[in-house]
């Protein structure tokens, strides 16, 4: 048997407050190219839950452009890298090319294909001209005195290049190869954000933190005056033209996105997010994408929190608004057919397995880590509960995906939450307390650090970073300690979760080693063979049959196992990029969904 990757639910844009959010389609409309993370992620526009996940940048990355041509993709990082790379097969490196000695803030392509300029922050220069095939210089960068937020390339021959940056200016460039023509200066007072040429080369537009907007001569770069003064009252983010090069549309701090006629030079639509009159910087646009290739005219922009919100000339509001997360994902529980993820920064997303599309539980959010989420009821669709580092409990309503009643308070940074019927037990560094109704009702101190908690029915597992897992009983909201302790871990215990019917007990230490007891009286150990991950095991989930137990690890893999053959394993290596942190069952067949430091959920399908 093995394991076979079935779906990758992508992550959200990495976004950052006053800066832009490049975002890139291919020639076709289908797909949405967008940096996350470490990662490059290819989304299909239609179908969100469809992507590919380029994972080859070491550093942090920025942007990525599809070539006019639609067979490759140029990504940048923060580290000055660019990597050209196959975007219609396995995503093999065509090339890598050290750029500049800072973060590459955005990268453009000639129409041929065949030449790339990337831009940024750099030391010795902001910027250069390479041949995509082999990173050879057809062109220098100059003319700036700051760091450049925005490079365009004219399409058509002769080429054309225009940069804008921090200092204010703009520079247009001859090519190629590409050289120094001119210095755009006064048109904008503050930092320019965004440029684009015209797809026909007749005109090109800028947008800056000054919330104007200027059309130029596209062969020229003679300015042609500005548009829709006033109109936006915050920092303009991003540009898009549409494919025939009447319109443009504009993305902004003001939370509008709006689209232009340059020749009646005015707004022609706009949509606000948000709350009519109401500020809200979440819903800040940062970026946006108008899709070539397309016939219905749809618009792709992207607010602060990462959000892609589909936009429809005609539509007041977004016609879609597609979640997922921005930071790696802490933790994750399921309950029926949905997977609840919490993530570093406090947000909660409930996805529905079998469309692969996530919603953001609404309510009183976690505001940082999410240290937990356990179902009441993994196999019914009632309560899942979360805590997180901002020290509280909080419950969700399954079917209306709102954080329901009030967060109880927790006096200590939890460790880990489990639940069982209307009881939650969270463990803290020195007690486990019980919960009944959203209020404590008792509280059990402990001599050990309490690492991870799992519970069924009247049994309480505690795993401990003596090395030990301690069993105790339930009873009401009442804790006994049974004396049992099990004692086959080698090192601190990291994870625990126990079978649907609560027979079986699977254990997982920080050197990787998992271990299954018989809970159904005596507590014998069922194997210990189960020993092929290399570091600490984040989380452990068992099927339906109980006869196989899935794990996820720091060491990147996710593997499954039999009770039946515990001498054999099937794997899927490098599932996540900065380690696994989630593992489960869906509950009615045998695909794992697994949660990683890479933001994303991924569905991996059991094969003879």
């Amino acid at each position: 048997m093995s394991l076979i990757s079935d779906a990758i639910y992508a992550a959200s844009p990495t976004t950052a407050r006053g800066t832009p959010t490049p975002l890139s389609s291919d020639p076709k409309g289908e797909r949405l190219a967008y940096a996350s993370g470490k990662s490059i992620f290819l989304r299909s526009i239609d179908n969100p839950a469809i992507s590919k996940q380029y994972t080859q940048h070491t550093a942090q990355t920025t942007v990525a452009r599809f070539a006019p041509s639609g067979y490759y993709v140029a990504s940048g990082d923060v580290s000055g890298s660019v990597r050209v790379w196959d975007c219609v097969g396995e995503g093999a490196t065509k090339g890598e090319y050290h750029i500049i000695a800072g973060k590459i803030n955005d990268i453009a392509w000639d129409g041929d294909s065949q030449r790339i300029v990337a831009v940024g922050d750099g030391k010795e220069r902001f910027g250069h001209f390479v041949t995509a095939d082999s990173g050879n210089s057809c062109g220098e960068i100059s003319g700036h005195s700051s760091q450049i937020n925005t490079v365009s390339l004219r399409q058509q021959r002769p080429f054309r290049a225009v940069t804008g940056s921090d200092d204010t200016s703009l520079v247009f460039y001859h090519g190629a190869p590409f050289k120094f023509n001119t210095s755009l200066r006064g048109q904008h007072n503050r930092f320019v954000f965004g440029s684009a040429f015209a797809p026909d080369g007749s005109l090109f537009v800028s947008v800056g933190a000054d919330k104007r907007i200027w059309l130029y001569d596209g062969k020229t770069g003679e300015p042609k005056g500005e548009i829709g003064a006033g109109e936006h009252t915050g920092s303009i983010f991003g540009v898009s033209w549409a494919s025939d090069s009447r319109r443009f549309v504009t993305a902004s701090a003001d939370q509008t996105v709006r689209i232009w006629d340059p020749e009646a030079g005015k707004a022609v639509q706009s949509w606000r997010m948000g709350d009519e009159g109401v500020p809200s910087i979440p819903d800040q646009q940062v970026g946006v994408v108008w899709p070539t290739g397309r016939s219905d005219g749809l618009i792709i922009s992207v607010d602060l929190e990462g959000n892609l919100n589909y936009l429809v000339d005609g539509n007041p509001k977004p016609t879609r608004v597609v979640h997922g997360h921005q930071k790696n994902i802490t933790a994750a529980g399921i309950s029926g057919s949905t997977l609840f993820t919490g993530s570093y920064e406090g947000r909660v997303l409930a996805w529905d397995i079998d469309s692969g599309v996530a919603e953001k539980v609404e309510g009183e959010n976690h505001s940082n880590y999410v240290a937990g989420i356990a179902a009441s009821n993994p196999k019914s669709d009632a309560e899942v509960f979360t805590v997180g580092w901002d020290d509280t409990l909080r419950s969700v309503s399954v079917p209306s995906k709102i954080f329901t009643g009030t967060a109880a308070q927790l006096k200590f940074q939890p460790k880990g939450v489990a639940s069982t019927s209307d009881v939650v037990l969270v463990a803290s560094s020195d007690s486990i307390t019980v919960y009944s109704k959203g209020k404590q009702t008792s509280a059990f101190s402990v001599k050990y650090v309490p690492t991870c908690i799992a519970a069924h029915g009247t049994n309480v597992a505690v795993g401990g970073d003596d090395k030990l897992v301690h069993i105790y009983t339930l009873s009401g909201t009442d804790l006994t300690d049974t004396g049992i302790e099990l004692r086959r871990a080698t090192a601190p215990i990291s994870a625990l979760s126990f079978s649907g019917s609560g027979e079986k007990l699977a254990v997982g230490a920080n050197n990787g080693k998992i271990y299954a007891f018989d809970a159904s009286g005596e507590w014998k150990l069922i194997t210990d063979r189960w020993s092929a991950h290399t570091a600490r095991v984040t989380s452990l989930d068992w099927d339906e049959s109980e006869k196989y137990a899935a794990s996820g690890s720091l060491d990147t893999n996710v593997m499954a196992w039999s009770i039946e053959d515990p001498g054999k394993r099937i794997k899927a290596v490098n599932a996540h990029k900065d380690g696994v942190t989630g593992v489960a069952w869906e509950r009615t067949g045998k695909t794992i969904l697994s949660t990683g430091g890479d933001a994303t959920v991924k569905v991996w399908k059991m094969q003879d």
